[in-house]
């Protein structure tokens, strides 16, 4: 069978089955995107049915991110194995029926047991999303399709609260699960219906090399999931996490470089676009995850919005994303992709500079406005690279590279936020002992000499009102050194651009080994 032409798609569709297919595996996106992020606003009220602590509640959250992590990396041996198709379908009804199963749950057990369930099944969905769409739309099309695809993995985590904090406090928690049961189902037909068979190729797994990858990676989102709550290496728990993390990560590059067959093709990561953009594409994620991690909560606890109200003044930042994501998708292939990324990353670097500017009595514009800046630059970002990490892979090979770009995403998400996270505590502790450090009995005299009489009657509810104050400030100062911290990361990653280079897609095209 003679090679599919560089600038034809690999599986091609009508133009009106196209769109139906774009819009099943964009419906399929949004499902499993969304899930990472709106059970999070739902916890509280999960530990009350389910009689959990906080510390045990978190699980909720561990068990799909670690359970995720671990199935990523064999998406493109599975599609291989038993058909994109198949295994899309596969993954769709597995994480429909979880997600009914956790609105059932009765115990913290189930929960968590249901919710891994979710996490596995939904690690394959967006992978599979993305190659798809590269393989039904020509060359011409890529940008667009990678706009679309985009706007569903960016904008999925920033509507996940929102919607979270709206079904749970107008409705119940449980429904925060059961909202996924109509959109599975829908999905699952048009799939069924329209989404063209792919090719099959029957290759040996490499069982060694993915347990090597299984526990560094499940190990490593322990360690990073649970590190802030046990205070980090001062627990046996975290140091034993961490040396699994690092100790099986080691012997997995061993084993990369020396197995005859691998868990993954070499050549992946020989392909210089492609190795670049997995460096861009986890700083991506350390911005997208970490600065959610950061904003609604000082949205809520420092300016005192509620859940929805910091839910609708994160939203411009979605705005922003699609309109970059739309512009993107129609001057990929026209301009220098580099050229895009580097306008992406520079607006990202404005946009945490302009959130360094933040003040405590501030109104809600310039939150707005630096969010549609950011929103932007992910955008430019975003689309640009996908195309360019793919320019020169060989469409056999784009399932896999896909599942490696969004696990490189989501590891450096949760490395960002665990990063934030911890630093915001160190920087918190540093700023209220500057603070605490400037009042004293000769200070406070100096600026109202009468401060003293006036709060002695008081006594210790005065000096608990003045220290909660100074908490206040110095939580405050705390995030504004975060954002000064990811804006010198997002200027630190500007270099990279200059390893990439643009391709020749089509390279090592393989005709159809079996069909489905």
């Amino acid at each position: 069978m003679a090679d599919t032409p560089a600038h034809l798609a690999a599986h091609p569709l009508p133009a009106g089955e196209r769109i139906i297919v774009t819009v099943g595996v964009m419906m399929a996106v949004l499902l499993q995107v969304l899930d990472t992020t709106i059970a999070n606003v739902a916890l509280p009220h999960m530990a009350a049915d389910l009689s959990a602590t906080q510390d045990q509640i978190n699980w909720v959250l561990t068990s799909y991110i670690v359970a995720s992590a671990i199935a990523l990396p064999i998406s493109g041996w599975l599609a291989d194995k038993v058909g994109r198709k198949r295994l899309l379908l596969i993954s769709v009804v597995g994480f429909t029926i979880a997600s009914v199963l956790c609105a059932s749950a009765v115990s913290l057990s189930e929960m968590v047991i249901f919710r891994a369930l979710q996490g596995v099944s939904g690690a394959f969905i967006v992978p599979l999303a993305q190659a798809t769409l590269f393989d039904i739309n020509p060359r011409e099309k890529h940008g667009q399709a990678m706009a679309l695809f985009g706007g569903g993995v960016m904008i999925g985590p920033i509507l996940g609260p929102v919607l979270g904090g709206w079904l749970t406090d107008n409705y119940n928690w449980r429904w925060v699960f059961l909202v996924n049961l109509p959109v599975g189902v829908i999905c699952a037909l048009i799939m069924l219906r329209y989404m063209p068979k792919t090719d099959t190729l029957q290759r040996k797994f490499d069982m060694f090399g993915f347990a090597l990858l299984a526990i560094a990676l499940g190990a490593l989102q322990l360690f990073l999931d649970r590190g802030q709550q046990e205070d980090w290496l001062s627990s046996w728990e975290i140091r034993i996490e961490l040396g699994f993390a690092i100790a099986a990560s080691w012997m997995f590059v061993v084993h990369m470089i020396t197995a005859r067959e691998p868990l993954f093709d070499r050549a992946l990561f020989k392909d210089r676009n492609f190795a670049t953009a997995l460096l861009f594409m986890a700083v991506t994620g350390v911005l997208l995850l970490a600065g959610l991690a950061l904003l609604p909560p000082l949205l809520q606890n420092l300016y005192g919005y509620s859940v929805l109200q910091s839910g609708f003044l994160t939203a411009p930042r979605g705005v922003g994303t699609l309109i970059s994501m739309l512009l993107a998708g129609r001057l990929t292939g026209k301009i220098d992709s580099r050229i895009l990324v580097g306008i992406g990353v520079a607006l990202m670097g404005i946009s945490l500079w302009m959130m360094t500017g933040f003040a405590l009595d501030q109104p809600s514009r310039p939150v707005i406005m630096s969010g549609i800046v950011q929103g932007l630059g992910l955008g430019l970002i975003f689309v640009p690279l996908q195309s360019l990490a793919f320019e020169t892979l060989a469409p056999m090979m784009r399932t896999t590279a896909a599942a490696l770009l969004n696990l490189s995403r989501n590891i450096g998400g949760s490395i960002g936020i665990a990063v934030v996270s911890a630093q915001l505590v160190r920087m918190t502790q540093v700023a209220h002992a500057d603070i605490a450090s400037t009042i004293t009995e000769q200070t406070i005299p100096t600026a109202d000499p009468t401060l003293l009489q006036t709060i002695a009657p008081g006594g210790s509810t005065a000096i608990a009102m003045i220290n909660a104050e100074a908490t206040r400030q110095a939580v405050f100062i705390a995030y504004l050194d975060d954002f000064k911290l990811m804006m010198l990361v997002t200027f630190a990653v500007l270099p990279l651009l200059l390893l990439m280079k643009k391709g020749q897609q089509g390279k090592g095209e393989k005709p159809a080994m079996a069909m489905d």
